[in-house]
């Protein structure tokens, strides 16, 4: 989702800790595997443990994708479009169960955030808009993303709660073939075959009556979490403040079966 830039002094601050944190303890991880090593070591031992001066060039270096996420957010005059409380409460989330498989509705200028703090897992993006994702592929070539369409708007949400209601929506199946009209058809092979660890909503845009509405999305998200066969899935959904995101959310992923 294409948003709005806008200037949080604080978020950037947050976003450039993390990373800044991230590095500090993959050297001090690098120092402390080292010695270690020459405490188990024989003194009369001969081995010679390569210091640092005699590393290869990949020696400590942290991974590129991180590097990159480090010097944009330090550079950018653009921050996330989430609060700092909000980013917090997902980041906690990630800190524990990364490396994972992290979905997520929408791409924005958070987007390398999310997957540099997913290092080493998979994060897919989906997004509405073709024309910024293409700007995003060229900016950032290493964020998976895919095109999704909506068929649905935000002033058909009373309808579609309603359906929501019926048998078909409440059984639990592969949301691939599911038979509610709540269900998103046609997304990408993997992204229904992958169990998910976190999937985090922040698209459609949502945000007047013509434009696409976050109701597909919410209630597909709880429908992947609900039919994973092992493992959980935490389901994160953004503007919980608007009427349509609180009502599905309490429906589909809180009160709803």
């Amino acid at each position: 989702m294409r948003p709005k830039p806008h200037r949080l002094s604080n978020l950037k601050i947050l976003i450039i800790g993390v990373f800044v944190a991230f590095l500090l303890l993959f050297v001090l991880r690098s120092s402390f595997s080292s010695s270690n090593s020459d405490a188990f070591l024989p003194k009369d031992s001969k081995i010679v443990i390569g210091r640092a001066e005699n590393c290869s060039r990949t020696c400590g270096k942290i991974p590129p994708s991180l590097a990159q996420a480090l010097i944009h957010y330090t550079t950018s005059t653009i921050t996330p479009q989430q609060t700092l409380k909000e980013i917090k409460v997902t980041s906690r989330v990630l800190q524990k169960k990364s490396p994972c498989n992290f979905l997520v509705f929408g791409l924005g200028h958070d987007s390398l955030m999310w997957a540099a703090l997913n290092h080493g897992g998979r994060t897919i993006f989906l997004d509405e808009d073709a024309v910024w994702i293409e700007q995003i592929r060229r900016r950032f070539p290493m964020l998976e993303s895919y095109h999704v369409t909506y068929d649905s708007k935000v002033n058909q949400a009373e309808e579609l709660m309603e359906a929501g209601k019926g048998p078909e929506c409440t059984a639990i199946v592969d949301a691939r073939y599911s038979m509610c009209q709540l269900g998103l058809k046609g997304l990408p092979g993997e992204v229904y075959d992958i169990k998910w660890d976190l999937i985090m909503v922040d698209a459609p845009t949502g945000y007047h009556d013509e434009a696409p509405g976050r109701m597909t999305a919410i209630y597909t998200a709880g429908m992947m979490a609900r039919n994973r066969a092992d493992g959980e899935t935490d389901v994160f959904v953004h503007d919980v403040n608007r009427v349509v995101e609180d009502k599905f959310s309490k429906e589909f992923l809180c009160d709803g079966t």
